[in-house]
């Protein structure tokens, strides 16, 4: 991904997360804070999707919409911030394309797991990916920003 992709990262975003909307300064300053976890998705030359991922605190996701201003300094996860896929483009295998990208990463980085939100109908999905529902009051609570049926969820490496 690079900085002229962001209208298209905006796009998706607005066509696929209606219910969970964030800016692009989200997606930019993502972008800007990690450029090795962030990259778009292509189905032969037509962009179809994007994955903005980075190194992060777990059990305590980021709130939706809401700027990182830096990555922390002891991160102990690799946090998959969004994954969005274009419904034309899906059961294509872009989806594991991008989970296989960031389990990669976070393996070369060390990390011991990967770490994400789950939310509308994509637990299944991330089930299927290896992922499993982390049950913790704390972790919870900070989903408010995500609404009633999101889910933290963390995958080993």
């Amino acid at each position: 991904m690079m900085p002229a992709d962001l209208p298209a990262v905006v796009q998706i975003a607005a066509c696929v997360h209606l219910d969970y909307p964030e800016g692009e300064h989200v997606f930019a300053e993502r972008l800007a804070l990690f450029p090795e976890g962030c990259r778009m998705l292509l189905d032969g030359d037509t962009t179809r999707g994007y994955l903005v991922s980075h190194p992060w605190t777990r059990k305590v996701p980021p709130a939706l919409d809401t700027l990182l201003g830096k990555l922390p300094g002891f991160p102990d996860t690799y946090y998959i911030h969004d994954l969005a896929l274009m419904p034309q483009a899906r059961g294509r295998g872009l989806a594991i394309e991008a989970v296989t990208a960031a389990f990669t990463t976070a393996k070369t980085g060390g990390f011991a797991t990967l770490s994400l939100v789950a939310v509308g109908d994509s637990k299944e999905f991330w089930r299927t990916q290896g992922f499993a529902v982390v049950r913790d009051a704390d972790v919870e609570r900070s989903l408010a920003s995500y609404g009633g049926s999101a889910h933290y969820m963390e995958r080993a490496i």
